[in-house]
């Protein structure tokens, strides 16, 4: 089952934020949403998450079912792992929280870390326990705002394996953002570009590259923003 937004538009007061924007990501897909700063993006996933109110537009799933991962930890550095879990999981009032805690940690790999303190961990691990509080709910779809700005090239090597296993074993639908395009084309199976609160490309990474059909060689960070200069963004 696919996940849908039509028609989305948000605006603050005399600002349109987002305009008309649709999309749509299939079960197992990592759908990357990438675009200028200030093009809307986190204020598309903080509709999709049901953190704010289109002005219009309609969403296919409820806020239930949408795991919410914020480009800001809401995560507590004075306690455990497995406290931060057990805490979040009665907070989405899973049926069995100690269980879903104890395979959300299997899951990932941080089993063995559960008793630490979470402000002692590396800045890629704490990303993982981030992720796994959005997880806890077991949704088909996961809202990802920005998950490795803050990590290092190793870190963030770890951390989209794992959410690339998301996807493929758990066929968990990912929607993500990223200021990396790079990122974006190594991962994602498609791109959403946004500028200016508008849709202005949808389709695979190496679509993107060959749009204009220019005959120059040049990597997919060049053709993105080759892309938006030819449509004056």
């Amino acid at each position: 089952m696919s996940t849908e937004a039509r028609g989305v538009t948000k605006r603050f007061g005399e600002r349109i934020a987002l305009r008309d924007v649709s999309l749509s990501v299939a079960e197992g897909e990592l759908l990357a949403i990438i675009g200028p700063n200030g093009a809307g993006k986190t204020t598309l996933l903080s509709i999709l998450a049901g953190i704010l109110e289109p002005d219009a537009g309609e969403l296919s799933r409820p806020m239930r079912e949408i795991g919410w991962v914020p480009q800001q930890p809401a995560v507590y550095g004075k306690l455990s792992v497995r406290e931060n879990l057990l805490l979040f999981a009665r907070l989405e009032r899973v049926a069995d929280p100690a269980a879903v805690v104890e395979r959300m940690l299997a899951q990932t790999g941080l089993a063995d870390r559960a008793d630490d303190e979470l402000g002692t961990l590396s800045g890629g691990n704490r990303q993982r326990v981030n992720i796994a509080v959005g997880l806890l709910a077991d949704p088909p779809v996961l809202l990802l705002d920005e998950p490795s700005s803050s990590l290092d090239p190793r870190q963030r090597e770890r951390l989209w394996r794992f959410v690339d296993g998301l996807a493929r074993e758990n066929r968990t639908a990912v929607v993500f953002t990223t200021h990396n395009v790079a990122e974006a084309e190594r991962w994602a199976d498609r791109v959403l570009v946004l500028a200016d609160g508008e849709v202005v490309f949808t389709g695979t990474p190496a679509e993107l590259r060959t749009a204009e059909h220019h005959e120059e060689r040049t990597d997919f960070e060049g053709a993105f923003v080759r892309f938006l200069r030819e449509r004056g963004h």
